[in-house]
């Protein structure tokens, strides 16, 4: 049997140390069998969980004698690993072991060094602050999990899931992991990345900046095919003066700012309203449908119809 080791250290997340319990645990091959072990370790017998306790039945021993490691996120990742820890982690990765990290785990990961110079994710919420904590480690927010072959790092909760159903189908098969992917009630594949689920705010403006009435402005009429001398002469300056002030104030060009604007709106009738992305396109000043197309994807992540599959109300609306 395949071995899989989650490691549970002190004030890790309850949803995070279940998933992969449950994911491979759910594993079935044809015959039945459970391809799987799961074992929960940690550092000492018993761990807080935040609103209850965890007793782990093995220490880091187990590590050495797993074939898959699981670090699920903490509540608050810690500078450095508790003692032990990394020296664990970076032999069993020396004999081969995969290792893969679940959401805010990924600052256990990348303490250790086995990510510096990969490609890695996290919730989006943490990115800059993994970039920040581990330079050497490149962090992309905007997908659900990264694969570089022996290490593994996924997004937000749910996107644990994802990264587990990948490992089973590379491990035994599409036919078990679409099993185990109908027990978990997750499709065994999803559309779009994590960007999907970032709320696209506006670069802001700082309170009482003088583009404050513009900036509103722009959003009442980002219907409108606006040009940028239009923009500056609402605002009674000159097209140079326009963008000198808008990257002072706002870090962007008017034009990016719209276009931010024109998502933003678009978001919001894709997930209260039933319209077609036609008139959505319309409303929202794209234009056409294949200019909003392509603008949505570049900024979300994912197209217009699977962002209203994922994030209608629920009520009846129609696909785009």
């Amino acid at each position: 049997m395949h071995t899989v080791a989650v490691l549970a250290l002190d004030g890790v997340v309850p949803f995070d140390l279940s998933a992969p319990i449950d994911t491979f645990g759910w594993a079935r091959l044809p015959d039945g069998r459970a391809p799987y072990r799961v074992r929960v370790c940690s550092v000492r017998g018993e761990v807080s969980a935040g609103a209850f306790m965890v007793r782990a039945p093995y220490g880091l021993e187990a590590l050495a004698e797993a074939d898959t490691i699981i670090l699920p996120g903490v509540a608050e990742p810690p500078e450095e690993l508790p003692a032990g820890v990394a020296q664990a982690l970076r032999a069993a990765a020396a004999n081969g072991t995969r290792i893969a990290s679940i959401c805010v785990g990924a600052f256990l990961f990348a303490a250790t060094g086995l990510l510096d110079g990969l490609r890695a994710t996290t919730h989006w919420c943490a990115a800059g602050d993994l970039a920040a904590r581990h330079p050497r480690v490149t962090v992309d927010p905007n997908v659900l999990y990264v694969d570089n072959g022996q290490f593994l790092t996924s997004a937000g909760a749910a996107a644990a899931l994802d990264m587990c159903l990948h490992m089973i189908r590379k491990d035994f098969g599409s036919a078990v992991a679409a099993h185990a992917a109908r027990m978990s009630v997750m499709p065994l594949e999803r559309e779009g990345g994590q960007a999907q689920f970032i709320v696209h705010d506006l670069p802001p403006a700082p309170s009482g900046a003088t583009l404050e009435p513009l900036l509103h402005w722009l959003e009442d009429h980002c219907d409108r095919d606006l040009t940028v001398d239009e923009i500056a002469a609402q605002a009674g300056m000159s097209t140079r003066t326009l963008n000198r002030r808008f990257r002072e104030q706002t870090g962007t060009t008017p034009l990016q700012w719209l276009h931010r604007a024109r998502v933003r709106r678009a978001q919001h009738l894709l997930e209260t309203t039933p319209y077609p992305v036609e008139r959505i396109a319309t409303q929202t000043g794209f234009g056409s449908p294949t200019a909003f197309r392509e603008r949505f994807r570049r900024v979300v992540g994912t197209s217009p119809q699977a962002y209203r599959r994922a994030f209608r109300r629920g009520d009846g609306f129609p696909a785009a």
